[in-house]
């Protein structure tokens, strides 16, 4: 008997000392609710550090978790999971985000899917997070809008913009449109549409002093949105738009991203902390835009044209 259980003391102390088990990382997981945006980011970061060589059961244990919808819900899985002490938190939207965030001042928190980091106090600023916390947001990406809008219309030096200033996200949105067109050489001219019925006239307002307008992720811009293309259509005022769904409705071009590579794009900031980095050391990035919709024949209206560069890059050509 005594043998046997030095025998078991014995195997247990080299499994213990074993360097896969020495080696194996604990990820936890939580969204504020399952949908299929959210899910395919939280598969997003699994690939991620599948790809980076952290295989599941093997040097890699997930942990997931639902709050159905129920903030309340959040915050009793984020101190559950503080509890349970794994290496990184990934929380899934602002609401989780949050959650975790008030939980935790020292293990890493990679937040995805949250679109104003700053404004849901959860870092200090995008490049300097500070603290245990970094992530990726799910602003559209406005960078590359611009940079998109001047591969089309190499010309444009003033960037109109019709957005409601009493819609947060589209105010933050403006904020960071100012900023990218600063960075290339642009400047951005504002008319404001408080409801629908007045976003046409938000529109013809720019004629003259805009060279191209950037439709932002506004409802209210975004409901009204065949009025401003009317207007693009008679003054030649190529009109551009944060979200693909309306290039099909007839603005010119626009680049966005799936939630699947938002979640790899998530889990490669993950690998890194998992590999000694410091969250908060890490800025937090935007998600990178994957799909680029162009529609020719809105362009042709507008009067300009679609560069065959940016043809051949097209995931999704439309209004042929």
């Amino acid at each position: 008997m005594w043998k046997r259980q030095a025998i078991l003391a014995a195997m247990i102390g080299v499994a213990l000392s074993t360097p896969v088990l020495a080696q194996t990382k604990t990820v936890a997981i939580t969204a504020i609710v399952e949908h299929p945006a959210l899910d395919a980011t939280r598969d997003g970061v699994i690939d991620a550090l599948k790809a980076a060589g952290y295989t599941p059961g093997e040097n890699l244990k997930i942990e997931y978790q639902s709050a159905q919808g129920n903030p309340a819900t959040a915050a009793q899985i984020a101190r559950q999971f503080v509890g349970a002490r794994p290496d990184v938190i990934v929380p899934i939207s602002t609401p989780s985000a949050q959650a975790v965030v008030a939980a935790t001042r020292d293990i890493p928190v990679v937040f995805t899917a949250v679109t104003d980091p700053v404004s849901a106090q959860l870092v200090r600023s995008m490049d300097k997070p500070g603290a245990n916390v970094t992530g990726i947001s799910d602003m559209a990406p406005v960078g590359e809008h611009v940079a998109l809008i001047q591969e089309i219309v190499p010309s444009a030096k003033r960037l109109g913009v019709v957005f409601n200033p009493g819609e947060p996200n589209s105010v933050a949105m403006v904020n960071v449109l100012k900023e990218e067109a600063g960075k290339r050489g642009m400047t951005v001219v504002n008319a404001a549409a408080n409801k629908s019925a007045d976003v046409q006239t938000a529109a013809r307002s720019l004629v003259g002093k805009a060279d191209a307008i950037y439709v932002p992720l506004d409802n209210t811009v975004v409901s009204a949105l065949e009025g401003l293309l009317a207007v693009g259509a008679q003054a030649k005022l190529p009109v551009f738009s944060a979200d693909t769904d309306s290039v099909v409705r007839g603005t010119v071009a626009s680049l966005g991203f799936d939630y699947r590579q938002l979640g790899r794009q998530t889990g490669e900031v993950v690998v890194r902390v998992l590999k000694g980095e410091k969250a908060g050391d890490i800025p937090v990035a935007l998600a990178r835009g994957t799909d680029l919709f162009i529609n020719p024949k809105a362009a042709a209206a507008m009067g300009v044209t679609i560069p065959d560069a940016v043809a051949k890059r097209a995931t999704k050509t439309v209004g042929q």
